[in-house]
């Protein structure tokens, strides 16, 4: 008697485990490109990492640990990395891209070309011993334009940085700086506008005096950029996530 009953609780059991075992998360750890907002307390700012579930299945879950005014060097330093970490499981997803505060004059943001370095390296080393995956993105290029060109300066060599650490330490890594730029200046001046924080005054009650901001993104902006994170994946062929990009989702590129 004891038998038959034990044998569809193993059973109950073992489906149980396996649908966990399956489930995936991606953890993202960034700046204020990737932060997820809120409309009523933020204004009309979005966020590429609040984006990127609608080019994933269900079967994804997405913790956004971005925060705006973050480095490298803050980012761990405040402890967000740490609080991160200790939520990351056995065969997760940890997105990273920084760069734009990294490069930042503000000395309680800098980190030298060094550093940045070293914090990369420090974070996938993190990952990997939570036997976790990292993956690297490089900073959304800033909306720059002299006489009809695009001319992006600011991130100066930490996209560069992001490039040479991926390859030195075989990280998948989605050039995201690159699929930006490219976007941007097929665009040029006038129609990349609405993808980035340009608001006339009385559109964003948050802003109602307008704003012209060549750095963060509106929902469109931050579509498309999550768009190209799906891309990216897809290109990759990241095993146990790829699949579950869909990029058909996009109904409108550009």
């Amino acid at each position: 008697m004891k038998k038959y009953v034990l044998f569809p609780l193993l059973i109950i059991l073992i489906c149980s485990f396996k649908s966990s075992d399956k489930e995936i998360t991606i953890f993202i750890a960034g700046d204020s490109t990737a932060q997820t907002y809120s409309e009523e307390k933020d204004g009309l700012i979005k966020g590429w990492g609040q984006m990127l579930p609608l080019f994933l299945s269900g079967d994804v879950k997405v913790v956004n640990h971005a925060m705006g005014g973050r480095s490298t060097k803050t980012f761990i330093g405040e402890g967000r990395w740490d609080k991160l970490l200790s939520e990351v499981k056995n065969g997760d997803y940890v997105f990273i891209q920084f760069g734009h505060n990294d490069a930042s004059t503000r000395p309680e943001r800098h980190a030298s070309y060094d550093d940045y370095r070293e914090n990369l390296i420090k974070m996938i080393e993190d990952v990997r011993a939570k036997n976790a995956n990292p993956v690297l993105l490089t900073s959304i290029v800033m909306r720059t334009f002299k006489d009809g060109s695009l001319i992006d300066d600011r991130l100066k060599g930490y996209p560069v940085i992001t490039r040479r650490v991926a390859k030195e330490y075989g990280v998948p890594m989605i050039d995201l700086n690159l699929k930006t730029r490219d976007f941007v200046t097929m665009l040029g001046d006038e129609a990349s506008k609405p993808y980035y924080r340009w608001v006339n005054p009385g559109e964003d009650p948050t802003k109602p005096e307008g704003l012209k901001d060549d750095t963060h993104l509106m929902e469109k902006g931050a579509r498309q950029v999550a768009y190209f994170v799906a891309e990216g994946l897809k290109d990759l062929n990241l095993h146990g996530l790829s699949e579950y990009v869909q990029l058909d989702n996009m109904k409108e590129k550009y």
